[in-house]
């Protein structure tokens, strides 16, 4: 997607905050030293720095100019926040704060979808496995396909909350992916979990869905820890997803 000024604007001070150019507690420069420097008007840096206060990752007030946050105080289930986290460089920490949220946030949406899926639903869950079963055998790209079985659960959860989370928490997901694509036969060895989530959202069993989610969960789980500690480059996450080879 292409940006305009304003959205170019934003990702230039989210990437050199998140990217540790502005440390916690030091401010921005100055409205015409930042006017200058990026070739905009007084408007879009304004507009910019609103953008990155809702993002939690600075803070504006009269007489303390424009300070930067701590990263707890960012807002992480922002997609942009993510994406330029995966810029900067995914860590250990970023990782396992994402496999503790899967752990508490996917169980529940599948008991819901396999409460609530509708035809349309279990349309787009079948469809997502199939894409990833064919990348499987054929070549091509199974993380686009592992994204949308994942966020289709989320939808099929027809919990607003859960809905509006689906947007940043598959920003968030794709980490993960990547990695256990990277992973000799991981991709196939995850294949019949998935058929064994979907078989169960389908047959409406609340239990086994969750079930089979939880197991799907903890193999990406062993996938990431296998990969930090045996201290392997992580993955970069600013092109599209890397795509299977042909068997």
């Amino acid at each position: 997607m292409i940006k305009n000024v304003h959205g170019n604007t934003v990702d230039y001070f989210g990437e050199a905050i998140v990217g540790g150019r502005y440390p916690v507690g030091s401010s921005l420069p100055p409205e015409p030293v930042l006017c200058e420097q990026l070739g905009v008007s007084r408007t879009v840096i304004r507009e910019s720095v609103k953008s990155l206060v809702a993002k939690g990752l600075i803070f504006t007030g009269p007489k303390v100019g424009t300070k930067v946050l701590a990263e707890e105080q960012w807002n992480w289930f922002d997609p942009d926040v993510i994406a330029w986290q995966a810029k900067a460089g995914l860590t250990a920490e970023f990782l396992r704060d994402l496999q503790e949220l899967r752990r508490v946030v996917e169980p529940a949406a599948v008991r819901l979808a396999a409460e609530r899926a509708t035809p349309a639903d279990i349309e787009g869950l079948s469809s997502a496995y199939l894409g990833m079963k064919k990348a499987i055998e054929e070549g091509g790209d199974y993380v686009t396909h592992d994204l949308h079985f994942h966020t289709g659960m989320l939808l099929a959860s027809h919990n607003r909350m859960m809905v509006q989370m689906c947007k940043a928490l598959g920003a968030l997901l794709r980490t993960s992916f990547e990695i256990s694509t990277a992973r000799k036969d991981a991709p196939k060895a995850a294949l019949p979990l998935h058929k064994a989530v979907l078989d169960a959202v389908i047959a409406q069993n609340p239990d086994k869905a969750e079930k089979a989610i939880r197991v799907l969960i903890e193999g990406a789980h062993q996938d990431i820890e296998h990969v930090l500690t045996s201290r392997r480059k992580l993955p970069s996450l600013s092109g599209p997803a890397k795509p299977i080879k042909a068997p």
